[in-house]
């Protein structure tokens, strides 16, 4: 007789039959371009650490000060006692950083998007949102109860008439796009998307989480990249990545800031960033403010190891930055890829459905500033000793 659970048990048997079942590893100390799982030292290839900033000793030394002036955590949310003064501290570099009225910070920029999009859009209003957006964009616009109408991906054709069907609708029009693809390294074709929601009345908005730290001078983002400042109404980023952190944040006007500030659901019902947060933050903007040099060593990085891969034969995509998807096709072949670089000493995940595509299964290589050239040369051969062994490339 079965139980009402039993359902949970067979789809993890599905899961695994079809290859898309994940094993999930722990690291025994910190991010870097190497580490640690179960004792033994792999060549870490993805990681979102793009400035190596995760281990960086200039950060911990902030953490450690802060936390003896400030303590651990904030105690509340943001609006009843868990703003602290190192809260606006970083808010105000951050959006100085990003050329900005004012920002909020969140504790995620998964809810960076929660506030953000269901504070802008509501029932009655509607969204239009690139078909490849991430996770936390699609679920942001269901939570909002707004029509989500997708566009294809950076078709601004396609956008264009969506807008123009709607443009006599009631309500609010809101357009959001990821500003880099995570999952194939584009870039999103954002002067040509505000053009287009300004000719129809439309709010944009752009989740900047792989473009913060590596887009734009010295890392300051896509709107810095395409000089589009003061025509993106809303930019929404992470500190999860680059800064080697956690945390998300929501820049713009001042109107916009404080507006959030007020509605935002994941601002009022959940604590605030926690103080050891904040800080590393605060020290990886000083960090990225004074010199652009980590963000040339990770584009350095991202653009050899993609020559490299490609002259082997390799498939990389499309990718315009420093990711590089190493395309396999099904998910099995992907995650037996996977487990033999990791038997050679390099740990690079598999990615597969329903993260990307059915038969687009692939190895995302992530590089960072802190990776060397002899740490490419070496992952770059154990790619290739995989490939030909799995008749990936050489066919």
């Amino acid at each position: 007789m079965g139980t009402r659970v039993d359902f949970m048990g067979e789809e993890l048997d599905r899961m695994k039959r079809e290859g898309l079942y994940g094993t999930i590893r722990a690291l025994d100390g910190p991010q870097g371009a190497w580490i640690k799982i179960d004792g033994e030292r792999y060549l870490n290839l993805c990681s979102n650490n793009y400035l190596g900033l995760a281990n960086d000793d200039r950060v911990k030394v902030r953490v450690k000060r802060e936390m003896t002036r400030y303590g651990v955590g904030p105690g509340a949310v943001r609006t009843i006692a868990g703003t602290m003064r190192i809260h606006l501290e970083l808010e105000r570099r951050l959006a100085e950083f990003k050329g900005a009225e004012a920002a909020v910070v969140l504790q995620s920029g998964y809810c960076a998007n929660v506030a953000a999009i269901p504070t802008l859009a509501g029932e009655g209003d509607v969204i239009f949102s690139d078909s490849l957006n991430h996770a936390s964009i699609i679920d942001a616009c269901r939570l909002s109860r707004a029509r989500t109408v997708r566009y294809e991906h950076s078709d601004i054709r396609d956008l264009e008439r969506q807008l123009a069907e709607h443009m006599d609708g009631p309500g609010r029009r809101l357009v959001i796009t990821d500003g880099v693809f995570s999952m194939d390294g584009d870039i999103a074709r954002l002067p040509e998307i505000v053009e287009a929601a300004e000719r129809y009345g439309a709010i944009t908005a752009v989740d900047d989480a792989h473009g913060e730290g590596v887009l734009g001078r010295g890392g300051r983002g896509i709107v810095d990249h395409f000089g589009l400042h003061g025509r993106v109404d809303v930019e929404i980023g992470t500190m999860s990545k680059a800064f080697g952190s956690v945390g998300g944040m929501i820049a713009g006007s001042s109107t916009l800031v404080d507006f959030v500030r007020q509605k935002a659901r994941p601002n009022l019902f959940s604590s605030a960033m926690t103080v050891p947060d904040a800080a590393a933050n605060l020290e990886a903007l000083e960090i990225m403010s004074e010199s652009d040099g980590l963000v040339r060593k990770l584009w350095d990085n991202g653009s050899y190891l993609k020559r490299r891969l490609s002259e082997h034969g390799f498939d990389v995509g499309r990718s315009e930055t420093p990711i590089t998807p190493v395309i396999i096709g099904e998910a099995g072949d992907a995650r037996n890829f996977s487990a033999r670089l990791f038997e050679r000493g390099v740990f690079a995940t598999a990615i597969v459905y329903p993260t990307v595509p059915k038969g687009t299964a692939r190895i995302r290589v992530m590089v960072s500033a802190a990776h060397g050239r002899e740490d490419l040369d070496f992952g770059i051969e154990q790619f290739v000793r995989t490939g030909t062994e799995m008749g990936v490339i050489g066919r």
